[in-house]
């Protein structure tokens, strides 16, 4: 089970990785960075396998690819949201970090809720309040890419 990250509408880039830290070559202690300006506990006490949960176009502002490699260097297992600034969304699939839209379903997760999600199934279970959530599966295509670690690896991998 994963434990959920929940914030709302509009969170940018500079949010997600402020630029003042951009200067950080080394990823891991970037990552020490990662939504302070929104949530000053979360680079401390986000877990391996926790799940940001957002609303609507989370990850918009730059293209700024640090953004979801932060957020992957943290743990985070995948970003539901009910939508993704596209930028940040094609970023978090080339890094092999799922990202689901699934629209005011969004609304039923909350902060502290535990959850399990089946990306290729395209599932979300509420586990402590006994909901589940379907919404469209990711292509195989894009579960490929995010099995393989990422795009870079993916086409490696098929070379």
């Amino acid at each position: 089970m994963s434990k959920v990250w929940r914030y709302g509408d509009h969170v940018d880039t500079d949010v997600i990785i402020p630029a003042r830290y951009l200067n950080i070559a080394e990823l891991k202690e970037l990552a020490e960075h990662a939504m302070e300006d929104i949530d000053v506990d979360f680079a401390s006490q986000v877990e391996p396998g926790d799940v940001i949960v957002a609303g609507r176009n989370f990850g918009c502002g730059s293209s700024r690819e640090h953004a979801p490699l932060v957020l992957k260097e943290k743990g985070v297992q995948c970003i539901i949201a009910e939508s993704f600034a596209r930028i940040f969304f094609r970023n978090a699939i080339n890094i092999g970090l799922p990202a689901l839209e699934i629209g005011s379903d969004v609304e039923k997760i909350a902060t502290g809720d535990e959850i399990e999600v089946d990306v290729r199934l395209g599932e979300i279970k509420i586990v402590n309040k006994n909901i589940i959530i379907k919404t469209n599966p990711l292509p195989e295509f894009v579960q490929n890419i995010a099995n393989a670690g990422g795009l870079i690896n993916f086409v490696k991998g098929a070379c």
